[in-house]
């Protein structure tokens, strides 16, 4: 085992090997012949070097994860694994970031058997990056409704089962809107069998996938036609910050509009607080307030991001990295 440089010579000895490794390239053999000691003493100098701190190894590359990053929301707010993307273009930043949450679940383990997804934009975008055979077959369910009066009335139910066909598994879609106009009509169609079944399918799911949106006109619940841009103000006035699998959500995590919590079909909050792994993908400015509503009531897990809302859920200086 290396110990610690404790003697002056020893230290600048290390120093000297380093620059001959890192800097003039030199083999150990070479350093060994120039400070005239054995290569065996060159490969403990170079060790204990780096773990003193006089190298420091960093990948560079602007693609590179900010792995200071990850450990730091690690640690800042309890979570099992964080992943940071870089920033580079804004306009491709929430591709990217959904491209690190395709690779995230590629490699996450242990596996999932059944996986309860929700739906937007976000999770299109892994949807596509994933690749084919991801994973062994997995069990994919919608938790929220997505059925729409939009352009894109198909997302919800595309993203889910692409999600699932490119595993080789299976899917079940829950065929309803995500807000419905009446508690009445919600109450109904969540007692059918048809929809119950889906919701208990969902309630024992082993991991849980979901984005979130803003409290804002940009909502893909209002491009949806759930909400207008009235609803929104007045959520706004209630503290919204964003919602999660539908549900408009405060700072605190609570529920800024019970009224409209209850007409909205699908995964609870609690259920989702209560899992033992829940996968947040949130990139943009615009999603930062959710972002920390998320991390700070304990609905995630894990935490897929951009560098951006990494550095603001760490409080940090704009541009200053971890």
């Amino acid at each position: 085992m290396v110990g610690h440089i404790n003697e002056l010579d020893n230290e600048l000895l290390a120093v000297r090997a380093a620059e001959l490794y890192y800097e003039e390239n030199k083999t150990q053999d070479e350093i060994g012949a120039i400070l005239r000691i054995t290569r065996w003493k060159v490969g403990r100098l170079l060790h204990a070097a780096r773990a003193e701190g006089i190298v420091r190894i960093e990948i560079a590359h602007p693609k590179a994860r900010r792995l200071g990053m990850e450990h730091a929301l690690v640690e800042s707010y309890g979570l099992t694994s964080a992943v940071v993307v870089p920033r580079e273009s804004d306009s491709t930043i929430t591709a990217r970031v959904a491209g690190a949450a395709a690779d995230y679940l590629v490699s996450m383990r242990p596996r999932t058997h059944t996986l309860g997804v929700s739906w937007g934009n976000t999770l299109h975008h892994l949807a596509a990056a994933l690749p084919p055979e991801w994973s062994t077959p997995v069990r994919v369910v919608q938790v929220n409704g997505g059925v729409t009066k939009s352009a894109s009335p198909g997302l919800a139910a595309a993203t889910a089962t692409m999600i699932a066909d490119k595993s080789g598994g299976e899917v079940t879609l829950m065929p309803t809107p995500a807000i419905l106009e009446r508690v009445e009509t919600k109450n109904a169609i969540e007692a059918d069998r048809s929809v119950s079944s889906v919701l208990d399918e969902a309630n024992t799911a082993d991991t849980y996938l979901f984005s979130a949106g803003p409290a804002s006109e940009v909502s893909i619940h209002v491009h949806s036609g759930y909400v207008d841009p009235a609803q929104i103000r007045k959520l706004q006035s209630l503290g919204a910050v964003g919602d999660v699998l539908g549900r408009y959500i405060t700072s605190d995590g609570d529920i800024a509009d019970p009224e409209l919590d209850q007409r909205t079909l699908g995964l609870s909050m609690a259920r989702l607080r209560q899992a033992e792994r829940s996968i947040a993908v949130v990139a943009g400015k615009d999603k930062h307030p959710v972002a920390k509503a998320i991390v700070t009531s304990g609905l995630a897990t894990v935490l897929i991001t951009d560098e951006d809302t990494a550095a603001f859920l760490l409080d940090l200086p704009e541009g200053k990295v971890a």
